[in-house]
């Protein structure tokens, strides 16, 4: 059993309004009707707004520029609001509807405070909602990013329980397919080495994974990590009068050396 206090059906949260999206709502509502601008959008034209919106408000997060986040946020924010109001005049669906499945959604999916059940691993609970003859891997986003979709594949699956039992299953695959690459770079075969490549990254996903790390976290934060480092090695160069293009790269190696034992 989950060491979580179950919520007694009499006592769970009703989440009423209003809030700030209802406000939100309400702001849309009203540009529509009065912004000729904002009465033109589809909810397809507004698709390329709100992923912007969602890369920025990631950003901030990665920043950690707290005043940046909040105005972010409201930026996203008023993207859902507008596809909720869009749906609202075409007859989709509404505002409430909306609520009531994010609410049912969470219910089903947190038994152990709900319902008093065990506290069970959430792409196994997914997996229990899929319909009949629906695949393990059907219904996922079309438009992901390839390195979070091999993370969704590998944690779909896993609900089924195609899985390694931990990290260390995962990290031995690592060496084998970086073997392979060697094996498809010594041998000049492009299209192999492409593909091995491929198959590598799809294991460190995996690793990535079952290391209880966000691949797409860990790869930001080492592409900032590096960028902040690189920018230091440009003010070294400059202090010393180097040219990067024709520095070579011991040299670059030594600043970049110099860099890192600088933190």
């Amino acid at each position: 059993m989950s060491d979580s206090v179950p919520v007694p059906r009499s006592e769970r949260p009703r989440f009423p309004g209003p809030g700030s999206l209802d406000r939100a709502l309400d702001l849309l509502r009203f540009l529509r009707a009065h912004c000729p601008w904002d009465a033109a959008q589809t909810a397809e034209s507004l698709v390329p707004h709100l992923l912007e919106e969602a890369h920025e408000v990631a950003d901030a997060v990665h920043d950690g520029d707290a005043a940046a986040l909040e105005g972010e946020l409201g930026d996203l924010l008023l993207n859902l609001a507008f596809q909720v109001v869009v749906a609202e005049e075409a007859g989709r669906f509404d505002a409430a509807g909306v609520y009531g499945r994010l609410e049912d959604k969470m219910v089903r999916r947190h038994p152990h405070l709900f319902d008093g059940g065990e506290r069970q691993d959430w792409e196994t609970l997914k997996a229990a909602e899929r319909v009949e003859g629906e695949g393990v891997l059907e219904g996922m986003a079309r438009n992901l990013d390839p390195l979070t979709k091999a993370f969704r594949i590998q944690d779909r699956v896993a609900g089924v329980g195609f899985d390694w039992p931990d990290h260390h299953g995962a990290l031995e695959k690592v060496d084998e397919e970086l073997a392979e690459v060697r094996e498809a770079l010594a041998a000049g075969d492009g299209p192999a080495v492409e593909e091995e490549l491929g198959d590598l990254l799809f294991a460190v996903v995996n690793a990535a994974r079952l290391t209880g790390t966000h691949p797409t976290t860990a790869l930001a934060r080492a592409n900032r990590k590096f960028a902040t480092r690189f920018e230091q090695l440009e003010v070294l160069a400059r202090e010393r009068g180097m040219v990067l293009a024709e520095s070579g790269l011991e040299a670059l190696d030594a600043l970049w050396d110099e860099v890192k034992t600088k933190g």
